[in-house]
C-alpha cells in the first residue's frame, strides 16, 4: 500500500491525536499511524491540569466527552499517620486542582470527531520501520508494518513523532537524548473506590516513602507509590503482605478495595521513572513533540499537559507555514518557545520532588 499525506503522525497518544484532528479540521492531510490496536493504555498521565484544561475547552473538546467520564478533583491533602495533615484548596469556589477523564475515553473522543474530516486517515496496529529520506536533504515520508505484515509507505511533507518516552521516530532519526534520574521507580495499581469516597487527590508519607491516590471518573482511584530507584527486582523476591499492608494501615477505609483488587506483585505495574531532554526536536522535514521531545515524570501531572500544549502550538505553527517541505528552520520558533516551557516545567518537577517531605512540617490550609 502506498499513501500521501502533508502531515504524517506518528503515535496516537493525546498528543499526537489531538494534532491531527486540529489539523485535519482545518483541511491538511493527515495520517495518524498508532502501534497499539485498540486506543490508549494503562496508568498513564490523565490527569488535566490548567494548561491541558485550557487546549482542550478552546477547542471544545470537553463537549464530546460524556460527563460520566470527567471527574473533578476538589482538593489535594497530605496525610500522615491516618491524619490529614495539609488540604490544598483552588483558588476559587468553582475550581478544581485538576480534571481526570479516562485516556481511552478522551482519545475515542478526540477519534471520532477526527473521523468526520475527509482530510484524516488512521492506521491502529502499525509500525513504523524506517524513515525516507535523511536529515540534510530532508524526511520525505517513512515505511510501516501493518498488524498482518504488510508493508505501508507513505510519503509526507512533515513527520511528527509522538510517539513516546522510547520514540522511534526519535531513534529512527538519530536524535540524541539526555536521561534525567531522579531516584526513584514507580509501582501503579488501579482499585475501585469505596462508597462514599470524595473526588479528592490524596497524597501521603508512609514508611517515608510517597504515596499517592488520585480519584478516577467511573468510580476508580488510581496509587501511585514511590519505591527506591532500580529496586523492583529485589522488590519481586519479597513477600507481598507486608508491602500491601503499608497500605491498608495508611488508609483502612480502602482494606477491602485494595484486597479485591491487589493480590500480588502481578497487579501492580511497574514504571521506571526518569525525565529527558532531546538536544533538538527538529530535523528537515520532522518534528518532535511530547514524550519523544521531553519525557516527564509524573510529579505535578505536566507530562500530559506539556504534550497536549505542544500538539496545539505547532498545529497553529504547521498552519501558519503550510509549505511543501519544512527546514528545522521553519521549526525553530516552536521548538524555541517550548523547550523553554518545558525546561521549567522539569526544574519544577525536580524541586517538588526535593520538598515533598515539607509538606508534612506545616498544618495550616492552603489555596492554589
Amino acid at each position: 500500500m502506498k499513501l500521501e499525506c502533508e502531515v504524517c503522525v506518528v503515535g496516537g497518544g493525546p498528543a499526537g491525536t489531538l494534532l491531527s484532528c486540529l489539523l485535519a479540521a482545518q483541511g491538511v492531510s493527515t495520517i495518524l499511524i498508532e502501534r497499539q490496536s485498540i486506543a490508549g493504555k494503562a496508568f498513564r498521565g490523565e490527569i488535566l491540569n490548567d494548561e491541558g484544561q485550557e487546549v482542550i475547552q478552546k477547542h471544545k473538546l470537553l463537549e464530546q466527552i460524556h460527563k460520566d467520564y470527567v471527574l473533578a478533583s476538589t482538593r489535594i491533602e497530605y496525610w500522615e499517620h491516618q491524619q490529614q495533615v495539609k488540604t490544598v484548596k483552588p483558588a476559587s469556589v468553582d475550581g478544581n486542582v485538576g480534571v481526570h477523564i479516562p485516556q481511552p475515553r478522551f482519545l475515542e473522543a478526540l477519534l471520532k470527531q477526527a473521523s468526520t474530516y475527509g482530510s484524516f486517515r488512521y492506521l491502529a496496529g502499525t509500525t513504523v520501520t524506517t524513515l525516507e529520506g535523511n536529515s540534510e536533504q530532508g524526511y520525505t515520508g517513512l515505511a510501516a508494518r501493518d498488524k498482518n505484515g504488510h508493508e505501508i509507505t507513505i510519503d509526507s511533507s512533515m513527520i511528527v513523532g509522538a510517539d513516546g518516552r522510547y520514540s522511534t521516530v526519535r531513534k529512527l532519526a538519530q536524535m540524541p537524548v539526555t536521561n534525567i534520574r531522579h531516584g526513584y521507580d514507580l509501582l501503579w495499581a488501579k482499585i475501585t473506590a469505596p462508597a462514599g469516597w470524595e473526588p479528592v487527590t490524596r497524597l501521603a508519607r508512609v514508611n517515608g516513602g510517597q504515596l499517592a491516590l488520585f480519584s478516577q471518573a467511573e468510580g476508580y482511584i488510581q496509587i501511585g507509590w514511590n519505591v527506591e530507584e532500580g529496586s523492583f527486582p529485589t522488590l519481586f523476591k519479597q513477600s507481598f503482605e507486608p508491602f500491601i499492608q503499608r497500605l491498608t494501615e495508611a488508609f483502612p477505609d480502602l482494606k477491602h478495595s485494595v484486597h479485591d483488587h491487589i493480590r500480588s506483585w502481578k497487579d501492580f505495574v511497574p514504571l521506571d521513572i526518569f525525565s529527558s531532554r532531546s538536544d533538538t526536536w527538529a530535523q528537515n522535514g520532522l518534528v518532535l513533540i511530547g514524550d519523544a521531545a521531553h519525557t516527564m515524570t509524573p510529579t505535578g501531572a505536566f507530562g500530559l499537559n506539556a504534550a497536549l500544549k505542544d500538539a496545539d502550538v505547532l498545529a497553529s505553527e504547521l498552519l501558519r507555514l503550510r509549505q511543501k517541505s519544512y527546514t528545522a528552520g521553519d521549526l525553530k520558533a516552536f521548538e524555541d518557545g517550548r523547550r523553554q516551557a518545558v525546561t521549567e516545567l522539569q526544574e519544577r518537577q525536580l524541586t517538588m520532588e526535593s520538598t515533598f517531605h515539607e509538606h508534612f512540617l506545616q498544618a495550616d490550609n492552603q489555596r492554589i
